[in-house]
């Protein structure tokens, strides 16, 4: 039976310097008006924002100086992460490839991937999506179906993705096809693959939300070729890199800072004389959030030790989403405002439309609670 690990880290001096490092950044760009806190956060798409945070020297700090990196702790890291998530800033051009892409290619790709790829992620400028799910297998991701076989020098790709945020805005994603036989535990015979979103035999077709928005695509492969010198890790390899790249995904601060701002905003609404029941909530709802964010710290500790904390990442991902789903309803229990998005409306109805739009997702995306509780379970000894 595993156990939890949940060490209080020590933050070195240098993480404080990168708070202040991200927060003077921030300032700069919210006095120039380049993005507004309570229209986006970190699943905000935004190009140009991203270019600006790689010229500040804020995306893949952690890597080898030779690859664009700084070599900064994790921790450092951690900080600026916080900062960029508090302020609502709209992080989502350079987010998954900062988070778990380029980490992956250090750790798996090749050298020529690693050359070519990683310091253009650095200066905010290349861009990844996530290449796992697919139609009809829900979060059984041992149920791919996508195919690659070999072929001459490299790999052709037949199957399709779905649920692919901004596919059709990325540089690449990182796929996961089937390669070999699948083994009783069907875990076998899977490789991940980086595909070239501009190359020949991949096309991407939306799928828009409720609101008309398009962030999801199908992504189909069609007699897609790939050189083997953007497979990640030896074939048959892919299942146990999956699992490692989900600790990074589902651990960080991003999932449960998804709706910060509104915590924010219900605080200035409420003001500094609130009454029994505004405390309590709002207390309760603060309580919780430093939790997380010492569960969170200690998995980011993990990491840079090298460890694979699934079980934890999987536990910070299931009561970090429920919190953020909590955060609107207390906020509709406490203030009575309709939530709205036009100008019109006031910063706290625009805030509370923006996260009542996107609500619903927090506990999909990243791995569904039912899965998650299946693992933490199984890291238990439950089943």
């Amino acid at each position: 039976m595993a156990l939890f690990r949940f060490d209080s880290p020590r933050f070195p001096p240098q993480a404080q310097a990168a708070r202040e490092q991200a927060r003077a950044f921030l300032a700069d760009e919210l006095e120039g008006g380049r993005f507004a806190p309570h229209r986006s956060s970190w699943s905000t798409f935004d190009a140009a924002f991203s270019r600006r945070a790689g010229a500040a020297g804020l995306i893949g700090i952690t890597w080898p100086r030779r690859y664009g990196g700084q070599e900064r702790s994790g921790l450092e890291r951690y900080a600026i992460t916080q900062e960029l998530l508090a302020a609502g800033a709209p992080c989502f051009a350079h987010w998954v490839a900062d988070r778990q892409s380029g980490p992956q290619i250090l750790r798996q790709g090749s050298e020529q991937a690693r050359t070519e790829i990683l310091s253009r992620i650095c200066r905010g400028e290349c861009y990844f999506g996530i290449g796992m799910s697919e139609a009809g297998s829900g979060s059984d991701l041992a149920a791919v179906l996508t195919r690659a076989v070999r072929e001459g020098d490299g790999w052709l790709i037949n199957g399709s993705k779905i649920w692919t945020s901004n596919a059709h805005n990325v540089h690449y994603l990182i796929a996961l096809a089937r390669t070999g036989a699948a083994g009783e535990d069907r875990h076998g015979g899977l490789t991940q693959f980086i595909i070239d979103m501009a190359s020949p035999g991949v096309t991407v077709r939306p799928i828009l939300n409720l609101a008309g928005g398009h962030e999801f695509n199908e992504v189909h492969f069609q007699d897609y070729y790939v050189p083997d010198h953007l497979r990640l890790g030896e074939p048959g390899q892919g299942w146990a890199m999956v699992t490692d790249e989900l600790a990074f995904e589902r651990s960080g601060p991003d999932r449960f800072l998804s709706d910060y701002r509104l915590l924010v905003e219900l605080v200035n609404r409420v003001g500094t004389e609130p009454d029994a029941r505004e405390a309590v909530e709002i207390g309760r709802l603060v309580a919780h959030l430093q939790s997380l964010l010492g569960m969170s710290a200690s998995i980011a500790a993990l990491l840079e030790k090298g460890l694979s904390p699934n079980i934890e990442a999987a536990l910070v991902k299931d009561v970090g989403t429920a919190f953020e789903k909590d955060i609107p309803e207390v906020a509709r229990r406490l203030v009575a405002c309709e939530p709205g998005l036009d100008a019109q409306s006031d910063v706290f109805a625009q805030t509370l439309g923006n996260v009542v739009l996107h609500a619903p997702a927090y506990t999909l995306r990243g791995g569904t609670r039912e899965i998650l509780r299946g693992i933490i379970a199984r890291g238990l000894g439950l089943r």
